[in-house]
């Protein structure tokens, strides 16, 4: 990777991405690019252009313009806010990848696409889900991950596009607030930890979901970009985890370093029924077997820094 173009850069994933990968290959060959802009350092500490990704000459004029040779696709509407939407977030995950795709084809460039545990749907097996398994989402963030991810595939066998991506669990992060998914409560409960030492959970006792924190997800997308193509089996997309816990997990952790800490529940139906659809946990050997995929972050560890960090940010 020498030049690259990051779009959806200044959402969750993408502002602390953005970063680490400008630490990594110089602030000028990192394209920053989203729909607005907003004034973080992900915007402002190099190149930055506002972009729509279903607008695809706007794309393509921007690939050619900054010389680009690898494309991080990060746009688009997660879950719980494309249901609100679902003709929206069709046209925005599906158009807006589509547009990358034949832009990559055209400019030789790579490909890197996030797919997400929301591929899998409620016939698929719950624990310990194989990397090869039944997809049928119930969800239309689902639904185009799935698509999204066979799109991808028949880019790579029909015109060379090397293309790849990881299934990401849910996402926890010391810096960006999450968008709009269903498991953003496990960011939510740290900031009222230590804001109220208290929180109430919008899912019921016992839904498991696997979880990553923020920086084993950023190394995921370097690590494997980075990896030999030709040792790579399955491109789109790899289960990746780092731990699976349900919200009694997650506060049990929060109370070793917060006796204190009480939660109670207040359920969220519509959230509820998309994390009851999802896996409990997922088998990640082949993202270990065929790049080297190693988390460094458990539950507790992440507790533990996610407590330094916030502390700090909140003036607490």
């Amino acid at each position: 990777m020498k030049k690259i173009l990051i779009t959806g850069a200044l959402g969750q994933v993408g502002t602390e991405l953005t970063m680490k990968m400008r630490n990594i290959y110089g602030a000028n060959n990192v394209i920053s690019s989203d729909l607005n802009f907003k004034e973080c350092e992900a915007s402002t500490s190099g190149p930055f252009e506002k972009l729509n990704v279903t607008d695809g000459n706007a794309m393509a004029e921007l690939v050619k313009k900054h010389k680009v040779d690898t494309i991080v696709h990060l746009a688009a509407l997660l879950s719980a806010t494309a249901e609100n939407n679902p003709s929206v977030a069709w046209d925005i995950n599906m158009g807006g990848l589509k547009n990358v795709l034949d832009i990559a084809n055209e400019n030789k460039c790579a490909v890197f696409t996030p797919s997400s545990i929301a591929a899998f749907g409620p016939l698929t097996p719950a624990d310990n889900t194989p990397q090869d398994t039944i997809q049928r989402p119930s969800t239309i963030y689902g639904v185009t991950k799935v698509a999204g991810e066979v799109l991808s595939d028949y880019y790579h066998k029909r015109f060379g596009v090397d293309t790849r991506g990881v299934r990401y669990p849910g996402l926890i992060s010391n810096d960006t607030l999450p968008g709009g998914g269903t498991t953003d409560y496990a960011v939510h409960i740290y900031y009222e930890a230590l804001k109220n030492k208290k929180f109430v959970c919008p899912l019921e006792k016992g839904t498991f979901m696997d979880m990553m924190y923020m920086p084993d997800a950023l190394d995921a997308v370097v690590n494997l970009m980075e990896a030999d193509g030709s040792k790579l089996i399955h491109r789109n997309a790899f289960n990746i985890t780092a731990m699976s816990f349900d919200p009694e997990g997650i506060a049990a952790s929060i109370k070793k370093y917060m006796p204190e800490f009480e939660m109670t529940y207040d359920l969220n139906s519509k959230l509820q029924g998309i994390a009851n659809s999802w896996p409990n946990s997922i088998d990640d050997s082949a993202a270990k077997a065929e790049w080297g995929w190693s988390p460094k972050y458990d539950l507790d560890k992440m507790t533990k820094d996610m407590f330094e960090k916030l502390a700090i940010k909140l003036n607490l």
